[in-house]
């Protein structure tokens, strides 16, 4: 595709979707993890047959982060899953509801442990129809998407919005990464893009897209996609573009 026509196609979408959306189709979903854990999610369908993008919080939020973001992704034709992972709180109004099952238990609420969500939303997803799906991740949960995403046959491409060290001795992300093969697009912030393009140098140039913004500092996480930001456009552009490329 030639530069002309991406442009385009990109300028057509941003029209497209950043309008107020009006109709939804949405439905609230539970699954368990390999340990028993109460998963909840947000599924947008757009389609039986269509990829499935799988959307991940960052720490002290919920499934809420992404009820702006996943309805556009939808439009793009792919369906969405927006999952409350067992680290976490709430985002604006929305609780995370696998927090709270959780708590219940009287289980601690562990990071790291929180891969084991991840892992269970890919097979939810992947028993749908069968196709590998994207993972979409922010923050500490990039990091695992990352981690998760590597080897993992089901995951065609993995999407992180601030991806760090989060995890201590627990496992390096640089580390882990060294030799990732898949698609793989970053964001992150201005202050953070030096710390993220030094974190991925074990991953091959021809794999990977990594943003930060030009026209401001952004947010951390995938909260740059979100009326929070004020170079918001700036990051969608970027992620399309990657969505572009994805498809052909």
């Amino acid at each position: 595709m030639n530069e002309f026509c991406r442009l385009r196609w990109i300028a057509f979408l941003m029209v497209s979707l950043f309008p107020q959306i009006n109709s939804i189709c949405q439905q609230r979903v539970n699954f368990n993890s390999s340990d028993n854990v109460r998963l909840t999610a947000d599924f947008y369908k757009s389609g039986s047959s269509n990829t499935f993008v799988i959307f991940f919080h960052q720490e002290n939020s919920s499934r809420g982060e992404y009820s702006e973001i996943a309805p556009k992704i939808r439009k793009l034709g792919y369906n969405c899953l927006a999952v409350d992972l067992r680290y976490g709180d709430k985002f604006e109004y929305i609780k995370n509801e696998t927090r709270e099952f959780i708590d219940s238990l009287g289980m601690n609420a562990i990071p790291y442990e929180a891969r084991k969500d991840i892992v269970a939303s890919i097979d939810f997803a992947f028993k749908q129809n069968h196709k590998p799906v994207i993972l979409f991740g922010s923050s500490y949960s990039a990091s695992l998407c990352l981690l998760v995403g590597k080897n993992n046959p089901k995951v065609k491409a993995v999407i992180g919005f601030s991806p760090g060290e989060f995890f201590g001795s627990q496992f390096s992300v640089k580390d882990s990464i060294i030799g990732f093969n898949k698609p793989l697009f970053l964001a992150s912030t201005s202050d953070e893009n030096i710390y993220l393009k030094e974190m991925t140098k074990g991953v091959p140039t021809l794999s990977k897209s990594i943003f930060s913004p030009s026209s401001g500092k952004g947010l951390h996480g995938a909260k740059s996609l979100t009326n929070l930001c004020n170079n918001k456009d700036e990051y969608w552009l970027a992620l399309l573009l990657f969505f572009r490329e994805l498809e052909e």
